[in-house]
């Protein structure tokens, strides 16, 4: 049967039909999750790793005294104690410094590392004749260097050894069978069992999960199977109820009983037999609750009756028990003033586009503009915010953004004019007025108002760019030289009287002295003359423009700009004379 079974196996791994024939199982051991298994034959290390690895496994690893000690029973138990089969050690291609390899002598493990706390060398390493690959490694326990403790000795890869040791690990395994020996039947029960990995036989400390064992003679194949997430396994099969009580006990979680009619599994009085016929468990209590879709009412007039009730949204399904949404917006009247969309257990009310849901009503939301100040018109920005627009030619004042202004930003622009009183016109602040409808912008750099500090002029207005002599060097400002503000200071005295006059000077008024009559005629004369000047040039200005009065009071508001203007006004109002 294991003849077979490995040459099934093996073949896809590239082995002569000669060499499987020669291959022979002698033997297994397994430690908790991991099991290792002697394989004897001529074979190489490259055939012997792709047998182990085409088993679910690879060649075996020797990392500590415990693996050691496996070793020395697996070939205890062969006939043949010179044998020599393969581990999972090699060394790579090339040459490595002995002084520098580890206990390894730089090999690595077929798992792809040196991780080890155990090595044991059959010959000592030699500093002068470093190690060259590619080498692998066998093990005997035939050496004279530690007799009865398995050695290693490296040979050339493509050498024919004695055999080979696979290493398998698990999730989880199971004991062998417990057989009762009180039964005179038990005396003549054997078991064999037989491993995933294709090693048979009747002596394992523990079997892995996948395993199974043949009971003579009582017919009985179990398998070792382990719950997901536990790695303790148990012995069952696929029939239902309990098998011989001698054997497992049946395989009853808590009693077997072994009857006429056969063997039979027992529980626990407050637990209850499972559908497998073997294992036990508590009756799961269905409470009231557990029936409904939303809530149970015992009915206190029937024992075991109830009814149930479903939550507000909701109501009772045909079945009497599950629970099912209700469409409130198909309910008459609509629940929302304009638009109604269904939810699970509810709804949600929404308004048409324009509209805004306040207090459960949709209302139009109210004007921003609504009791504006504006002074010409409001535009809304938002639901809740407007703004003040001007009209064309004028400008929102910077303090005041409610109120408009003249603006202009070039150096000529049309005059703000009245059309019920075309002669009416109003320019913006730092333009003049000129032929009754355009303002032209006044120049305040021609009046040498930066002086010495450059001037730059601009529409309505102009900026000093501070020279280095000035109080605001290198700044920007329309005084680069401003005067500090007079403070009132108290006069605390000195302590000293004051000067009086120099002796000797005159301390009161001059004396009064006769004015000459050529003198008093002179001063009449200039006086009228000046008087009727200023008549003339009075009744001019008021033809050419009647607002300037007001226009002078608006521009006039620093002393700089009246000088400046009050001279471009004289100057053009000699040019007409």
């Amino acid at each position: 049967m294991l003849g077979v079974l490995l040459l099934g196996v093996l073949a896809p791994a590239g082995l002569g039909i000669s060499v499987l024939a020669e291959l022979q199982s002698k033997g297994s051991q397994c430690i908790e999750h991991e099991c290792f298994a002697l394989f004897q034959g001529p074979v190489t290390f490259s055939a012997a790793s792709r047998a182990c690895e085409s088993l679910q496994g690879h060649l075996m690893t020797v990392r500590s005294s415990v693996a050691a000690d496996v070793i020395s029973l697996l070939l205890s138990d062969d006939s043949s104690m010179d044998s020599r089969p393969w581990i999972g050690l090699q060394l790579p291609q090339g040459c490595g410094d002995p002084l520098h390899v580890g206990p390894l002598r730089g090999f690595q493990w077929v798992t792809g590392d040196n991780h080890t706390s155990y090595s044991r060398w059959a010959r000592p390493n030699d500093p002068a004749a470093p190690l060259c690959g590619p080498l692998c490694v066998t093990v005997s326990v035939a050496t004279e260097a530690a007799p009865g403790e398995p050695a290693w000795e490296e040979q050339p890869c493509e050498t024919q050894a004695d055999g080979f040791l696979c290493e398998f690990a698990f999730t989880a395994s199971c004991r062998p069978l417990a057989v009762d020996a009180r039964d005179s039947e038990a005396a003549h029960i054997s078991s064999t069992y037989n491993t995933p990995f294709g090693v048979s036989g009747a002596d394992f400390q523990t079997l892995p999960v996948g395993s199974s064992v043949a009971v003579m003679p009582l017919g009985l194949e179990l398998v070792c199977r382990a719950p997901p997430g536990t790695s303790e396994g148990r012995w069952v099969r696929e029939a239902t109820g309990a098998w011989n009580c001698s054997v497992e006990k049946g395989g009853c979680e808590y009693l077997c009983n072994q009857t006429t009619d056969g063997p039979r599994c027992l529980c626990p009085s407050d637990t209850n037999l499972q559908a497998d016929g073997r294992s036990c468990a508590r009756p799961v209590e269905q409470s009231c609750n557990d029936l409904c879709d939303h809530f149970c009412v015992n009915n206190p007039n029937v024992t075991g009756s109830y009814y149930c009730m479903c939550e507000t949204g909701y109501q009772l399904a045909a079945d009497g028990h599950s629970c099912e949404d209700v469409d409130d917006c198909q309910q008459g009247p609509n629940p929302c003033p304009q638009l109604c969309v269904n939810t699970k257990g509810g709804f949600e009310c929404f308004c048409y586009d324009g509209f805004e849901l306040v207090d459960g009503e949709c209302v139009e939301p109210p004007d921003p503009c609504f009791g504006n100040d504006c002074e010409f018109q409001c535009q809304p920005v938002s639901a809740a915010e407007y703004r003040c627009i001007c009209a064309e030619g004028f400008a929102p004042k910077p303090k005041e953004p409610h109120r408009c202004e003249l603006f202009c930003n070039e150096s000529s622009c049309p005059a703000d004019c009245d059309p019920n009183t075309p002669d009416s016109c109003q320019c913006p602040e730092g333009f003049i007025l000129d032929d009754g409808v355009t303002c032209e912008d006044i120049d305040e750099c021609s009046s040498g108002l930066c002086h010495p500090s450059e001037c730059r002029n601009l529409p309505g207005s102009y900026e000093c760019i501070c020279g280095p002599n000035t109080a605001l060097a290198g700044q920007i400002s329309q005084d680069c030289d401003p005067k500090p503000v007079k403070e009132d200071i108290e006069d605390e005295g000195s302590g000293e009287a004051p000067v009086g006059p120099t002796p000797g000077s005159p301390t009161g008024p001059p004396a009064e002295r006769p004015v000459h009559s050529g003198v008093l005629i002179g001063i009449s004369i200039a006086s009228l003359s000046l008087v009727a000047a200023l008549l003339a040039l009075l009744c001019h200005l008021r033809k050419k423009q009647s607002a300037a009065r007001a226009e002078l009071e608006y521009k006039c508001a620093s002393p700089a700009k009246e000088v400046v203007l009050q001279q471009v006004r004289t100057d053009r109002t000699l040019q007409k004379f």
